[in-house]
């Protein structure tokens, strides 16, 4: 007679730390956790009431093991000692630990502050142990962990070990980078939506960027546009037709930034932090959404993507000899990680200094300073 594991509880939260990973919350479904614990549905009930208290939990496992990785360190812990404990916990937990990046938005108020409590804790921790400068330290605490957690948010094989040594030299710089005043870059906009169509793709992004897009209707996007809903389906056939748009816009607005650059690091880094605060609501759609796109429509973005990561990867080794072409690839999505957490960390308020502060935050995770750290 088999018996019930002891850990069992565990394994279904591993299990759908997975499938909401790859599916997002709304597509995803008790039964296939269910089967990939290889439990039926009932039996994962006895666990779990519903999917939400589930998902509830995965959001906050990775929060969780970052507290608890931080509390076995002693209170005078160096902070590469502190970069490195965060490393392996979000390292060992890469496959399920992205839940909490873009899917949490959909958890309850109550739970949100809980989440939001335990990640200020873990940034306090950091902070304290950044030296003093004149770029703000909580701002570089969590740049620095931006540049960890990327490692959750793409699939690029690399070894635990050298993995754990990229990310800890890119925090690391991370948290020693100075201000720097924001390059010139020329950035692409929106065109503008005098078309039904394209009024009806801008009406749609801000609310998909704010309240994501499984939770808004048609009948709202047609309200801001000021047409029946019934309308919207002469220019799109269903409403993730519209995401998918939106995410090639997206796509195409980048690529239109990145070919107006110089063939330089820095240029690149320019241009991208310009297009990030220039279009933060189409960005937020497009990196958080891609889940929720069919396959067939999921192909072109993830396309564009690579070919924009190529571009990183090739500028970087041309400044950084000392990384092969899977460190570069690793250390490129540290370095956009940093964007979004020194960006949100900012409210993507758009200033000329807040340029820079991000501009300078991405160039340090990039290129740490030699002997800064063992793993740099």
């Amino acid at each position: 007679m088999s018996t019930r594991p002891r850990n069992r509880r565990q394994l279904i939260v591993d299990a759908a730390g997975h499938v909401f990973n790859e599916r997002g919350y709304h597509a995803a479904s008790l039964e296939e956790i269910a089967t990939r614990v290889g439990i039926t549905a009932p039996a994962l009930y006895r666990h779990f009431p519903n999917k939400y208290e589930l998902f509830a939990e995965c959001a906050t496992f990775m929060a969780d093991g970052l507290v608890e990785a931080l509390d076995e360190q002693p209170a005078d812990a160096a902070l590469e000692d502190l970069f490195r404990a965060l490393a392996r916990v979000t390292i060992a937990h890469r496959s399920t630990g992205g839940v909490y990046r873009w899917e949490a938005r959909y958890l309850q108020p109550d739970d949100r502050r809980v989440l939001r409590g335990k990640f200020e804790q873990v940034v306090g921790r950091v902070a304290d142990a950044v030296e003093p400068g004149p770029l703000d330290r909580h701002l570089r605490a969590v740049a620095a962990l931006g540049a960890i957690g990327s490692i959750t948010m793409h699939h690029t094989r690399i070894s635990t070990r050298r993995a754990e040594e990229v990310l800890v030299a890119a925090a690391f710089g991370t948290a020693g980078a100075q201000p720097g005043t924001a390059a010139p870059a020329v950035v692409p906009t929106a065109p503008e939506p005098r078309k039904r169509r394209e009024q009806i793709l801008a009406a749609a992004i801000p609310l998909f960027a704010r309240d994501g897009f499984h939770e808004v209707t048609l009948g709202q996007v047609a309200d801001v546009v000021g047409i029946a809903t019934s309308a919207i389906y002469r220019h799109f056939p269903a409403k993730v037709d519209i995401l998918a748009a939106a995410c090639l816009q997206a796509a195409a607005l980048l690529d239109q930034a990145v070919a107006e650059a110089d063939d330089t690091v820095e240029a690149l880094a320019a241009a991208y932090v310009a297009y990030s605060f220039e279009h933060r609501e189409l960005t937020s759609v497009a990196e958080a959404e891609i889940v929720g796109l069919p396959p067939a429509q999921q192909r072109p973005v993830l396309a564009a993507q690579r070919d924009h990561l190529a571009i990183w990867e090739q500028r970087l080794l041309a400044v950084r000899p000392d990384l092969d072409h899977v460190a570069a690839r690793v250390l490129v999505h540290a370095g956009l990680g940093v964007v979004v957490e020194a960006g949100r960390r900012l409210r993507w308020e758009d200033t000329p200094e807040h340029r820079g502060a991000v501009q300078s935050l991405l160039l340090a995770a990039l290129r740490p300073p030699a002997g800064s750290c063992p793993g740099s």
